[in-house]
C-alpha cells in the first residue's frame, strides 16, 4: 500500500509538471490574464488558470491509480461519496473558477456556484457534519439534519472562499494548502484514513508540481481555477479526515486553515471599523502588511508558510489531545494561539496601524516595574 501511495504522489507531481506549461499556453490563448493594479503586488501581465494544472494533475493520477487500488480502499459508502462528492462538487468548482479567470464573473455568480456545488455534497452525496466533537464537553454531540445541512454548507462555502482571499503572492495560497493537505495527511496517518491518505497525497503531488511554475517569480497564476478548487478540498478533508467520515472534532479544521480563517476574520473585523463594505477589496490582508514591514516577496511568503506550519502543528497536538481526552491540553493550546493571534495583529498593524492594546498593556507594565526597581534602588 505505501508503494501506491508513493507512486501517486510522484504520478500527481510529475503530470502538474507536464500539465501547467500547457495550461499556460491556454490561458494566454482564450486571454485568460491577469491584469496588474493598484490593489496588486505584481506588476507584469500574467497568465491565470493555473487551477486546471492542478485540478487535472490530480484527477488523472487518481483515474491511472484506480485499477492498481487494493479493494478495501474504497471500501465503505462513507469512503466512495468522499471521493464522488469531491470529484463533482470540486468539477463546478473548477469550471465556475475558471470561467472568472476568463470573464471575472460577479460575487453573486460565484457565490451562486459555490453553493451549488456545496449541495451536491451534501444532498447529491449525503455527506454532512452529523456530529462534532466538543472540546470540553463529554463525546460527541449529535446534530439534526436541519442544523448539519446549512452548517455543512456554510463551511464549505466559507473554507472555499478563505483560501481565494490570500491568494496575493507568487506562491501563497498554493503554498499554505498545501501545508494544510500535509496536516490533514498526518492526522489521517495517525487516524489510518487510507482514503483520506492517498486523496491528500494526490493533492500534494499536483500543489508541489504547480509551485515550480508558481513560486516567486511566478510563471503562471493560479486564479480563481485554483484557489476555489484547493479551498473546496480544503473544506471536504478537513471534515472527513479522521476516524470516521461524518465526526469532526470542533476546533481541529479551524486549526488546519487557521491563515486564510485568522486573515479572512481580520480583514471583516478591520472594514468593520472602517466602516467599508465586509467584501470590499483592500490591501491590509497579512501578506500586505508584511510587504510593508520591509520583507522581500520570497520572505513574507516564506514567513506565511512558518505560520501556516505552526497551525498544522497545534491542529495535530489538538486533534491527539481530544482523542485522548486531554482537555487541558486544548484549553492551553487555545490560549496560546488567541494571544499570538493577537499580538502578531498589533505588531504588524493587520486590523488598526495605531491601537495595541495588548502591547501596550505589556509596556505600561514593564515601565512600571522598571520604575518601581529604580526608585527602591
Amino acid at each position: 500500500m505505501g508503494m501506491v501511495y508513493g507512486i501517486g504522489f510522484i504520478l500527481a507531481l510529475g503530470l502538474a509538471l507536464g500539465l501547467t506549461p500547457l495550461v499556460k499556453k491556454f490561458a494566454v490563448k482564450v486571454g485568460a490574464m491577469d491584469m496588474p493594479n493598484a490593489r496588486k503586488v505584481h506588476t507584469r501581465i500574467m497568465p491565470r488558470l493555473g487551477g486546471l494544472g492542478i485540478f487535472f494533475a490530480f484527477g488523472l493520477a487518481f483515474v491511472v491509480l484506480l485499477p492498481w487500488l487494493p479493494d478495501n480502499l474504497l471500501a465503505s459508502d462513507r469512503e466512495t461519496n468522499l471521493v464522488r462528492a469531491l470529484f463533482a462538487g470540486g468539477s463546478i468548482i473548477v469550471l465556475i473558477g475558471a470561467l472568472d479567470d476568463r470573464f471575472e464573473l460577479s460575487a453573486k455568480v460565484k457565490l451562486l456556484g459555490q453553493i451549488i456545488a456545496a449541495c451536491v455534497v451534501v444532498f447529491g452525496f449525503d455527506v454532512t457534519m452529523n456530529f462534532v466533537n466538543i472540546p470540553f464537553g463529554h463525546g460527541n454531540f449529535s446534530m439534526p439534519d436541519w442544523v448539519a445541512i446549512p452548517l455543512t454548507i456554510i463551511w464549505i462555502v466559507g473554507v472555499t472562499n478563505a483560501i481565494n482571499l490570500i491568494d496575493g503572492l507568487d506562491g501563497l495560497a498554493a503554498g499554505v494548502s498545501g501545508i494544510a493537505i500535509t496536516t490533514i495527511l498526518v492526522m489521517a496517518i495517525i487516524m489510518g484514513n487510507t482514503t483520506v491518505i492517498l486523496i491528500s497525497l494526490l493533492l500534494l503531488g499536483s500543489i508541489v508540481g504547480f509551485l515550480f511554475f508558481n513560486f516567486h517569480p511566478a510563471k503562471i497564476f493560479m486564479g480563481d481555477s485554483g484557489s476555489l478548487f484547493l479551498g473546496f478540498s480544503l473544506a471536504m478533508l478537513s471534515m472527513l479526515g479522521f476516524k470516521q467520515v461524518a465526526v469532526v472534532s470542533f476546533l481541529t479544521p479551524l486549526f488546519i486553515i487557521g491563515v486564510p480563517l485568522s486573515d479572512t476574520f481580520f480583514a471583516i473585523i478591520r472594514r468593520w471599523r472602517n466602516k467599508k463594505p465586509i467584501f470590499a477589496p483592500d490591501k491590509g490582508h497579512l501578506h500586505h502588511c508584511l510587504r510593508e514591514l520591509g520583507l522581500s516577496h520570497r520572505k513574507t511568503v516564506l514567513v506565511i508558510y512558518a505560520i501556516a506550519a505552526l497551525f498544522g502543528m497545534l491542529a495535530i497536538i489538538q486533534s491527539v489531545a481530544a482523542a485522548h481526552e486531554a482537555n487541558w491540553v486544548t484549553f492551553i493550546v487555545v490560549f496560546i494561539l488567541l494571544f499570538l493571534l493577537q499580538i502578531g495583529a498589533e505588531v504588524i498593524g493587520i486590523v488598526d496601524k495605531r491601537k495595541k492594546p495588548v502591547i501596550n498593556f505589556f509596556s505600561r507594565v514593564i515601565m512600571k516595574t522598571e520604575t518601581e526597581t529604580q526608585s527602591k534602588s
